[in-house]
């Protein structure tokens, strides 16, 4: 077993670190994007335009009734299909390009998460005392100023935990991208397995590494959470 997750030619432990790598970096390039969609969601499902809130609902409602998956299958083969017909258009003698499957995964999970956070965040925002916002109006405040020092501090305590559980679970979905030809720590594995014949030994592996990554995760948003209730906690 330990030779077989050596270093160099005669095992499998760089290849595997390597495909760790680009799980982390899947997952921490996705969480910003996600979060902009889930608040851009948000945002459109308590506009008092009647359009934007059908496109917040629609976009909510669709995304989680879709797996992921098939959202992931969706984003790979439909961008690519439209950059080469953007590209055709543009430059007909051009070689046809292929859709970075990092980018696609990016793409799909962080549509997915932001569909949820959205969710989420909505569910925070209503629960915010609205009479802080009006006494922020009362002192003068304009609409940016309260959402920054008023309702953003106190809606991460609102979040954070419905957040966290949501950054869990799209770190763990990450392993899906390995469809798609991404060399993360699930391709990796399999490369492993296939090679070595050694399914047991790898996919344990790969077991304990996805359940580390969710422990530490878990320590992070636990001090997160206690460090965003202080205040309240002092009350």
């Amino acid at each position: 077993m330990f030779e077989l997750l050596s270093y160099g030619d005669a095992g499998w432990g760089d290849e595997i670190l390597q495909g760790l790598a680009i799980t982390v970096q899947l997952a921490i390039v996705t969480l910003p994007v996600g979060l902009c969609l889930g608040f851009l969601a948000a945002f459109a499902s308590m506009s008092r335009l009647l359009p934007l809130r059908y496109l917040g609902f629609g976009y909510t409602t669709i995304m989680r009734g879709l797996p992921e998956i098939l959202t992931l299958f969706v984003v790979y083969n439909g961008v690519g299909l439209l950059m080469n017909a953007v590209l055709r258009w543009w430059a007909p003698d051009a070689s046809p390009t292929d859709f970075s499957p990092f980018a696609a995964g990016v793409v799909a999970l962080a549509m997915v998460f932001g569909a949820f956070a959205g969710e989420v965040l909505r569910g925070a925002f209503q629960s915010l005392d609205l009479g802080q916002v009006e006494a922020g109006r009362a002192v003068g405040m304009n609409d940016r100023q309260i959402f920054l020092r008023i309702q953003l501090p106190q809606l991460w305590r609102f979040a954070l935990p419905g957040l966290g559980n949501l950054w869990i679970n799209m770190l763990k979905d990450t392993a899906l991208v390995s469809v798609i030809a991404l060399d993360d720590l699930m391709r990796m594995t399999k490369v492993a397995v296939g090679v070595t014949k050694q399914p047991f030994t790898f996919y344990l592996l790969a077991c304990l590494i996805y359940w580390v990554m969710c422990v530490l995760s878990e320590l992070v948003l636990a001090r997160l959470e206690h460090r965003a209730n202080r205040g309240i906690r002092r009350a």
